[in-house]
């Protein structure tokens, strides 16, 4: 392996608390768009006229369900046509070895969960896609494949309110739970931080890699872009996660 590669699977060896940040970027290989940047689903308007920020948030679910489910049902459906990629099950095989490794994922597309990172150890900070619920009667509605199958927007078996995945749109507040998570986790500290396929958009990515940096943990981000979190991170590796996280768990555990 190269000299990045080296030091950060060093640290990995030798961390016994360490947090991975993931974002869109980590999806890519497996056929799942990015939000921003070169072909990002969130660089221009919709076909209906408006930003998808608008189409996606909280408002226009209220308001005019069947547009915002329109954009909902397809970044859905790209999910349930997509699987986990090797980054993901790299990652999962960290936690397997490392039970003091958290993941703090931007993604609600649940390959965390299905590449076997345990559910207990993963903070979704964005939500997820499913289970389908109603914002009406609060009716859980497991077949999220099978809704997306009916005319949108999906309605409720139990009363017919509007069916809606535990994501946060965009003008949503977080969910307290994962927060309050988030900071309970970076309260007892960690060793060492990873950033995989995010960007310093929102401080919550932020705030865990300066805090870990100023308490001399190590610091380290896998992009292929080059950006102002760049300059934050001890190593920038700016390669694909799918390559390189199975490198490093070959020189971590080349059993």
């Amino acid at each position: 392996m190269n000299e990045p590669l080296t030091r950060v699977a060093d640290a990995l060896i030798r961390a016994n608390r360490i947090l991975i940040i993931t974002g869109a970027g980590l999806s890519v290989d497996s056929g799942l768009p990015t939000y921003r940047g070169i072909g990002g689903l969130y660089n221009s308007h919709t076909e209906d006229g408006v930003a998808i920020e608008t189409a996606l948030s909280g408002p226009m679910l209220r308001h005019e369900p069947a547009l915002c489910w329109k954009y909902l049902a397809q970044i859905s459906r790209a999910c349930v046509a997509a699987a986990p990629n090797r980054g993901h099950l790299a990652i999962a095989e960290l936690q397997r070895h490392k039970p003091g490794c958290w993941v703090l994922t931007q993604n609600i597309d649940g390959f965390h969960r299905t590449a076997g990172s345990p559910p207990e150890r993963l903070i979704e900070i964005h939500g997820s896609l499913s289970p389908l619920f109603c914002m009406e009667c609060g009716y859980s509605a497991e077949d999220r494949i099978e809704y997306l199958s009916r005319p949108l927007p999906p309605r409720c078996d139990a009363c017919g309110g509007v069916l809606r995945p535990p994501v946060v749109l965009f003008e949503e507040m977080l969910p307290e739970a994962a927060l309050h998570r988030l900071q309970t986790e970076l309260a007892e500290g960690f060793d060492a931080v990873i950033a995989i396929g995010t960007s310093a958009s929102f401080a919550y990515i932020v705030e865990p890699i300066l805090k870990v940096r100023h308490a001399g943990g190590f610091t380290a981000r896998i992009d292929p872009a080059i950006d102002e979190l760049s300059l934050v991170v001890d190593v920038q590796i700016a390669e694909r996660a799918s390559d390189v996280l199975p490198q490093l768990i070959r020189h971590i555990f080349p059993d």
